[in-house]
């Protein structure tokens, strides 16, 4: 088969579309015919040399995919040959052929093309796992989505909405926020421009839930935009990984710091997330509540065009690694 590599850590074109050997599914695993990947920012960490996959794992890029169902590993069963799924992946995406555990597999929801499913498992299970299942929110809240424009950010808004959170987003520019408000938002902060702390306590008095990609730049102000028994969930590093944490505030309000990856969970939790979003969360997509918000597809064999646009931040929403044109 063909798998995008890394011909050495670096930009964008070190990746190459080359022959490897096929994967054989082991017990408990289902190899997948892939449809199309999808774009993560730890994809462009890894390229870079800084965000080795878990011991084990493929060291081909991609942490989600969709595909069809090609053979199933010994003692897997729920799932048949042929089946159009999605998956979450440690790794492997980037290919035309990946191995998953079965826990890890879910199916292509109603109203979504195969091909678009693609940017799903990773964004759901991210942010279902982080803002639904550890901080819980809840109807009538608030929601802070830093980096609305992104994939998370875009799927981020509308689960929030469809749980009837009123959302704020935080975005660069007026287009980016526009789009932003349109998939739902309520609240439309320019970082460019505005304080978001200042921003929030005028309009709602602060954030119940924040969920961030940026880490230690934005730590201090996000924990200021907390209201009392408010949730800070960080996802992300963008902003650095070393900030101060003023634990007065904290106590002050109650409120609480959780950091959480998912690449490196175990196999049972992840398929524990898995299985929530399956039962919650994809009758939600299937309703069209919420939808993939896909900004652009790219031959996987160009993968490096789509790192760069990625890097670029010209992209709203995810961008897609069609395996087949």
């Amino acid at each position: 088969m063909y798998a995008i590599t890394i011909r050495e850590p670096g930009d964008p074109d070190v990746l190459e579309w080359a022959e490897v050997a096929d994967p054989r599914p082991g017990p408990g695993e289902v190899l997948l015919e892939v449809a199309a990947s999808a774009v993560n920012r730890a994809d462009l960490l890894q390229r870079q040399g800084h965000y080795p996959p878990p011991p084990g794992a493929s060291e081909t890029l991609g942490l989600e995919c969709s595909g069809t169902v090609a053979e199933l590993g010994e003692g897997v069963d729920g799932w048949a040959l042929g089946d159009e799924v999605c998956a979450l992946l440690a790794g492997g995406g980037y290919a035309e052929k990946v191995v998953v555990p079965a826990g890890q597999l879910l199916p292509v929801p109603g109203e979504v093309d195969l091909l678009t499913a693609a940017g799903l498992p990773e964004v759901a299970c991210t942010v279902w796992a982080n803002v639904v299942m550890h901080a819980k929110l809840t109807e009538g809240e608030t929601l802070l989505v830093h980096g609305g424009a992104g994939g998370i950010g875009t799927h981020a808004i509308q689960v929030g909405k469809a749980l009837g959170a009123t959302v704020a987003v935080t975005a660069g520019s007026a287009e980016r926020l526009e789009r932003c408000r349109q998939l739902g938002a309520d609240i439309t902060i320019n970082y460019q421009e505005d304080d978001f702390v200042e921003v929030l306590h005028k309009e709602t008095g602060g954030a119940d839930v924040i969920l961030d990609n940026m880490g230690a730049s934005y730590l201090k102000r996000n924990v200021d935009a907390l209201t009392a028994d408010g949730r800070l969930v960080i996802i992300g590093m963008q902003g650095g990984v070393k900030g101060e944490l003023n634990v007065g505030a904290l106590l002050g309000k109650r409120a609480s710091v959780f950091a959480a990856g998912l690449r490196f969970r175990p196999l049972d939790q992840k398929a524990a997330i898995v299985a929530d979003v399956r039962e919650r969360l994809w009758p939600l997509v299937s309703e069209g509540l919420v939808k993939p918000i896909v900004g652009q597809v790219v031959p996987m064999a160009e993968a490096a065009s789509a790192h760069r646009a990625l890097e670029e931040g010209s992209v709203f929403g995810k961008v897609l690694l069609a395996a087949k044109s």
